[in-house]
């Protein structure tokens, strides 16, 4: 089966084949804007080459004592037109340029953000947070860089060695460009081994600030149990270690580019190019209007010897970031989205034919078969570790299975488009997960349609979570922190359970998601499950007898194996696993 991803429809065919070829692809997809940016450059440079010579002459003019006050004025006008288009160009490409840079980091931030969400669990579980978020962020703003100010800084650089190098026979003698001649081998030379030696550290420097990104978002995210445990000394010595290596790499960076040579190379062409125009000037093969126009044609070497010293270090940044951003939208993923699978309303018929699934080539379940007929309520059973998560997972794709089949309304799971599926199948879990967002936004999450305040009201009523939403000052507009901490566990669950009231699912998946409630507000929570479960497929993981008796049927899991299934009393009678179970869980 074709692997796919999620996808921006009319996603433009980047090329993901290396960094530097999925950066040009990107750019290309503007394709008038780098050849707007390249003609404004050009004509910038043009034009203060132009308005070099152009001096050089005005000077000649003004040590000339027959010149007329009207040629003077009319050459000064000329030189500011000159300077004025130069300036307006300039401005012009720097505005085209940033348009680029800044389509080019929202693009690429959108291309990462999608591919994250079409990966599959598996592949988020080997992630580390804190590195993820580095490249989502630092790494995708360094692309900013890259463009604007680094490639542009260097083609204006390129252009500003060949247009004052073209320009130089044309206005002096041919003699002169000896001097500039010398100083571009060199230039090219010295620059080829800055950025040799600059590539491997400025990649050292994006892998170790991700290392120690993602060791503080770690700390952050569990700090309940860094201080718990007392380990705060532990995590500040590792915190120390790694901002350390990353100061490190850094210092190293600044070694490399202190030993940058491009511009003592260039003082001393300018030096020799100066004593060259002096001997000419007094030899008579010059005037002082071309010698100040050589001067000034010299000068503008400058900007490439001094702005290559970081404009190449920053897209060096640029090019380890997109290598680290392409490493997670081309790490492969086990998800297959099948955007032209079967997507139509469920009815909710689920069917396992001996399916069997391993993590990381660890079994986890083998052969298990059963069928569960729409509206159906499945209770499943067992041991910690015995597979009861695992399996209900495999329902809406979270994972999919190693070998066998699951089958909704008869179709493989895997045929099923996958937002079809999913947007028909709610889970519950124990471990709730709030986004830090309004408690209204957290119960409609979910809903693929415009929800009125009165449903989310009537969803929060039936979980039994109005009332202390009304307790808070805000009520519904009452903002929750990140991953719900400001709750309780009880209160988190109510939320959730109202969030699958109101998404109206086919297929309910409710994993121990009563744990954290006291038994007087289950009670209530009970009816109002019962009715909503009511036409609905139920996969039920409890281990409350409560909760048990009115299932149609109960699967016991015994090591990722399905030992029997049957009703409460039948299973009491003959299941020694079952009875196990309740000896010590039940009640």
């Amino acid at each position: 089966m074709q692997k796919r991803e999620f996808s921006v429809a009319g996603e433009y065919p980047y090329n993901r084949s290396g960094p530097i070829r999925w950066v040009i692809s990107h750019v290309l997809r503007y394709p008038w804007l780098p050849a707007g940016a390249v003609a404004l450059s050009l004509l910038s440079v043009v034009l203060e080459s132009a308005n070099s010579v152009l001096v050089g002459r005005a000077f000649d003019l003004v040590i000339n004592p027959g010149v007329t006050q009207a040629l003077l004025l009319r050459a000064a006008l000329v030189i500011l037109g000159v300077g004025l288009g130069q300036g307006l160009s300039h401005l012009a490409r720097n505005l085209v340029i940033e348009l680029l840079a800044q389509r080019f980091e929202r693009d690429a931030r959108d291309e990462l953000y999608l591919s994250l969400l079409g990966k599959s669990l598996s592949f988020h579980g080997r992630q580390r947070i804190g590195d993820v978020m580095a490249r989502a962020t630092n790494d995708v703003r360094q692309l900013n860089f890259m463009i604007n100010p680094g490639l542009t800084l260097i083609f204006s650089s390129l252009v500003g060695l060949i247009v004052p190098m073209a320009t130089i026979p044309a206005a002096v003698p041919g003699s002169l460009l000896l001097a500039p001649s010398i100083f571009v081998v060199l230039f090219i030379i010295t620059l080829r081994r800055y950025v040799r030696e600059l590539e491997p550290v400025v990649e050292i420097v994006r892998r170790r600030f991700g290392l120690l990104n993602a060791r503080l978002a770690e700390t952050i995210s569990g700090i309940e149990v860094v201080k718990g445990s007392a380990q705060e000394e532990q995590e500040q010595h590792i915190f120390s270690t790694n901002a350390r290596l990353c100061r490190d790499a850094f210092i190293e960076q600044g070694r490399v580019q202190a030993r940058y040579l491009p511009l003592l190379v260039f003082s001393v062409a300018v030096g020799g190019g100066f004593l060259h125009a002096m001997l000419l000037l007094r030899a008579g093969s010059l005037t002082v209007g071309q010698v100040v126009t050589y001067m000034g044609l010299l000068r503008m070497l400058s900007f490439p010897s001094f702005i290559s010293i970081w404009t190449f270090s920053t897209v060096q940044l640029g090019i380890a970031s997109a290598q680290r951003i392409l490493e997670l939208i081309n790490a492969e993923t086990e998800l297959d989205e099948n955007p032209q699978g079967v997507s139509r309303p469920l009815r909710g018929e689920i069917v396992f034919e001996n399916v069997s699934f391993a993590y990381n080539g660890a079994p986890v379940l083998r052969d298990i078969s059963f069928r569960a007929a729409p509206g159906e309520t499945i209770a499943i059973v067992g041991q910690t570790g015995s597979g009861k998560t695992t399996l209900t997972r495999l329902v809406n794709r979270t994972y999919d299975v190693t070998a066998g089949r699951v089958l909704i309304d008869g179709i493989d799971v895997r045929d099923w488009h996958l937002h079809s599926l999913r947007s028909q199948i709610s889970a519950i879990e124990q471990d709730v997960f709030l986004f830090s967002r309004t408690l209204a936004e957290n119960i409609a999450f979910g809903v693929h349609r415009p929800v009125t305040k009165e449903e989310i009201e009537r969803a929060a009523r039936e979980a039994q979570a109005h009332d202390f939403i009304m307790s808070f000052a805000d009520g519904y507009g009452t903002m929750v922190g990140e991953r719900g901490v400001t709750l309780s566990g009880g209160q988190r669950q109510r939320i959730a359970i109202a969030r699958a009231f109101l998404t109206d699912p086919r297929i309910l998946i409710l994993d121990d998601s009563t744990s954290a409630i006291d038994s007087a507000t289950e009670d209530e929570i009970q009816k109002a499950m019962r009715r909503i479960m009511k036409g609905r497929t139920t996969l039920l993981i409890t281990h409350r007898l409560s909760q048990i008796r009115w299932a149609d049927r109960i699967l016991v899991l015994r090591r990722g194996e399905l030992v029997d299934q049957g009703r409460h009393e039948e299973l009491m009678e003959r299941c020694e696993a079952y009875r196990r179970i309740f000896a010590r869980y039940g009640r």
